[in-house]
């Protein structure tokens, strides 16, 4: 049955695959979004300096055709050539910068802002003659045609509606004289030029999409994908059960020998561990027989597992109880009724009077809370 085939890329790639993925150069990308942002960039530079750009291009002509006595008895062309270009380089400079900034800004919009070492890597599939074929006569090669014919259709047809709807003004061009004409001109370019790019946008709100549903597709993954990734994450048993080997030797026989008759586990989760045991007639308050953090608070719980210990979740109390007490001591004073409370719901549970969804509000004490690196909260 094809459920049940574990081959079938069914399922939506992993996070590590999706990062994988990006080491080796298979990023999020969009050519028209950052098509669509430098000229936008580009001709919004140009509406805001385009006056003072043409000005300063004036300036550098009518310097450029002057001749004076200095520029004959101590001739310079590098100093006036240097000269000439400094007049714009402001304008010509903002332009640069503008475009350079929307074309970092696209793949930092699509989460694909890096440099990746292995996009560098030689790939012998992009030097097979049968590959490049495929690629140009396959599925993505005719979707590529058909999104350039379209882009070419937009814009030409966007190009075209702006000429004819201004198509008196430009005749009367002639008319008019070179200054008007030439200010004339140039707000019709910007204003083309800004009605194509919204055309581009227009372009890249389709393309960013398909651009996400294609990778999810070239990415997808199999249940035995992930099956093995998970293998691959947690580890195999033979090594999850050498951990399990090296977190019982950071605990000592007779610390092992305490959790197991312990009253309780109280865990932070998964960073602290505390074990009490408070047997009446014996223990005149709950005694910490044993607590850790990381390596031994697992090896706590695992033992706890192991021998049927009860284990309870309550941070903010194994937080107090590992700062505020060592192994061998009673429980903070403080912390007395947060503790009783717990004991008496795991005697309530043993004797089935009571189930997990009973469990009780623990509250510790203002100046009992303490974050994981042990500073008051």
């Amino acid at each position: 049955m094809a459920e049940g085939n574990g081959g079938e890329k069914t399922e939506k790639p992993t996070q590590k695959k999706l990062q994988d993925a990006a080491k080796k150069g298979d990023i999020l990308q969009s050519r028209e979004l950052g098509t669509a942002l430098v000229v936008m960039a580009g001709i919004g530079w140009l509406a805001v300096m385009g006056p003072s750009l043409v000005e300063a291009l004036s300036h550098m002509l009518i310097e450029a055709l002057r001749f004076r006595r200095e520029d004959i008895v101590d001739f310079a062309p590098a100093d006036r050539g240097m000269a000439l270009l400094s007049g714009i380089a402001l304008p010509v400079g903002g332009i640069l910068l503008a475009t350079l900034i929307a074309a970092i800004a696209a793949p930092a919009l699509l989460g694909s802002l890096g440099f990746r070492p292995g996009a560098f890597a030689p790939k012998a599939s992009k030097l097979n003659p049968a590959s490049g074929l495929k690629r140009m006569f396959g599925v993505n090669g005719l979707i590529e045609l058909m999104k350039s014919m379209a882009k070419v259709g937009l814009l030409g047809a966007i190009g075209v509606w702006v000429i004819w709807d201004r198509l008196t003004a430009i005749v009367g061009l002639g008319k008019a004289g070179v200054a008007p004409a030439m200010s004339s001109l140039g707000d019709m370019f910007i204003m083309t030029c800004l009605i194509m790019a919204g055309g581009l946008f227009l372009i890249a709100g389709i393309d960013v999409p398909a651009q996400i549903f294609q990778r999810g597709k070239r990415l997808a993954m199999s249940k035995q994908d992930l099956k093995d990734e998970n293998k691959e994450s947690e580890g195999s048993p033979e090594l999850k059960g050498h951990i399990r080997r090296k977190q019982y030797e950071v605990l000592n026989g007779s610390t092992r020998k305490a959790v197991a008759e312990a009253s309780v586990i109280i865990t932070n989760p998964t960073h602290f561990a505390v074990a009490l045991r408070y047997t009446p007639g014996q223990d005149a308050a709950p005694v910490v027989v044993a607590r850790g953090c990381d390596a031994i608070a697992a090896a706590i719980r695992d033992l706890a597992d192991q021998n049927g210990v009860p284990v309870m979740q309550f941070p903010e109390l194994a937080r107090a109880i590992y700062f505020t007490s060592r192994a061998g001591q009673i429980v903070n004073e403080g912390l007395y009724m947060a503790v009783a409370t717990v004991l008496a719901f795991v005697f309530r549970v043993e004797n089935r009077m009571a189930s997990e969804m009973d469990r009780p509000f623990i509250s510790v004490p203002d100046d009992l809370r303490f974050d994981a690196d042990g500073r008051k909260v």
